[in-house]
C-alpha cells in the first residue's frame, strides 16, 4: 500500500502513518459495503491490496454488507473514525479523491465507478 500511502501523505499535507489509517478506513468501508464480487475485482488490480481480505473480514458490523442504511452508516462511520484520527473535512476529501484517483488509475474508470456507485453516502466525502 505504500504508493498510495505516500500519494495520500503528499497531497493532503499528513503524515505517512496517519495517510494509512485513511486509506485503511476508506478500503475497509468498500471492502465492508460494496458489491463483494466487485469489490475483489477491484483490490485484485490495486497494487498491495488482498482480494482475499474481501471474503475473510466482510463484517462491517450489524449493518454489514447490506448495502442501503447500512452502506450509508458506512460512510458516516468511516468520515468519523478519519476525523477522530485528526483529519480536517478538506484533508478527508483530499483522501477520498487520491484513492479515488488511484483506483481509476489501476481499475478502470468503469469498476471504480460500479463499486463506489453502490455504497450510499460515499460520493458525499470522495
Amino acid at each position: 500500500m505504500s504508493e498510495i500511502v505516500r500519494r495520500v501523505a503528499k497531497a493532503a499535507g499528513i503524515d505517512e502513518d496517519l495517510a494509512e489509517t485513511a486509506v485503511r478506513i476508506v478500503f475497509d468501508l468498500v471492502r465492508d459495503h460494496g458489491p463483494p464480487e466487485k469489490v475483489k475485482e477491484l483490490f485484485a488490480k490495486l497494487p498491495d491490496t488482498d482480494p482475499a481480505e474481501v471474503e475473510e473480514d466482510r463484517g462491517g458490523g450489524l449493518l454489514g454488507g447490506l448495502g442501503g442504511i447500512g452502506g450509508a452508516m458506512g460512510a458516516m462511520g468511516a468520515l468519523n473514525k478519519m476525523t477522530e484520527a485528526g483529519l480536517s473535512m478538506s484533508q478527508i476529501q483530499t483522501v477520498g479523491k487520491e484513492v479515488l484517483a488511484y483506483s481509476r488509475e489501476h481499475a478502470g474508470e468503469d469498476l471504480t465507478g460500479e463499486v463506489i456507485g453502490a455504497i450510499p453516502g460515499l460520493s458525499q466525502f470522495i
